[in-house]
């Protein structure tokens, strides 16, 4: 499992993605019970990638072992493969799903697809959701009036974060909702840049350190890399590096 969200302010969208690799390893006991155990494989896995030459952004989320190999070798393959230099923001989403769908159509595994297109003079964004399993790819920042939104969308192993910033919500007797708790709003509206990339990098490390005290998988984890795209940069905030 993974946590990734972008978070998209007037400013620019923020990218941001856990490292951590859960694997369930399955078997037989000497007496012959079967048994299941999911435990952390890796630390170091990446999980955001820079497209440098169109300015886009790639977050994976869910299965990361596809046929035994990580989610990052085929999205290299992806680039390399699939990509064109007239590739863009609107283009790319559609092309991701059907590359994997190819090989794995049933995957549970999705992705964060975030950029800007220029139309005219400016520099739109984009930020779309996509699922390889479901075919689905939907774009998350524009209202039903098609003017843009701003806000956070989160995937993987939300229900954390969930918690904090979203309203609980029960049936009451007649099967209508009823609001039982209802946390103060974020005016995603009126972020700042900055605060979009604590607001992003505090989702994770809330996440993360929450986990550590319940008794449960800790299948969110390790370093946290953080892509910035505006319409005049895209800059890595944080990035995990190889070392000795």
């Amino acid at each position: 499992m993974s946590l990734v969200i972008a978070t998209y302010v007037p400013e620019g969208i923020v990218m941001a993605s856990d490292s951590r690799q859960s694997i369930t390893i399955e078997g037989k006991t000497p007496e012959g019970k079967d048994f299941k155990v999911e435990t952390v494989n890796s630390d170091a896995v990446t999980k955001t990638f820079l497209l440098e030459k169109q300015w886009v952004g790639i977050s994976n989320f869910g299965q990361d072992l596809l046929a035994g190999v990580p989610m990052a070798s085929y999205i290299k393959k992806f680039i390399e493969e699939e990509l064109a230099a007239a590739d863009d923001v609107m283009t790319i989403p559609k092309k991701l799903i059907e590359y994997f769908r190819k090989s794995f159509p049933t995957a549970d595994a999705g992705f964060h697809v975030c950029g800007y297109k220029k139309e005219g003079k400016v520099s739109i964004p984009h930020v779309y959701h996509c699922h390889v399993g479901r075919n689905t790819m939907e774009r998350r920042n524009i209202k039903s009036d098609g003017s843009l939104a701003y806000g956070a969308t989160w995937s993987g192993q939300i229900d954390i974060l969930v918690s904090i910033v979203k309203p609980v919500v029960i049936k009451d007797d007649k099967g209508a909702d009823k609001v039982i708790r209802a946390p103060a709003p974020i005016i995603w509206d009126a972020m700042t840049l900055q605060d979009a990339i604590d607001f992003s990098i505090y989702a994770i490390r809330t996440t993360i350190d929450t986990m550590r005290f319940q008794a449960r998988p800790k299948n969110v984890g390790g370093p946290i890399d953080v892509l910035l795209l505006t319409p005049d940069e895209v800059r890595w905030i944080c990035k995990k590096e190889l070392h000795n």
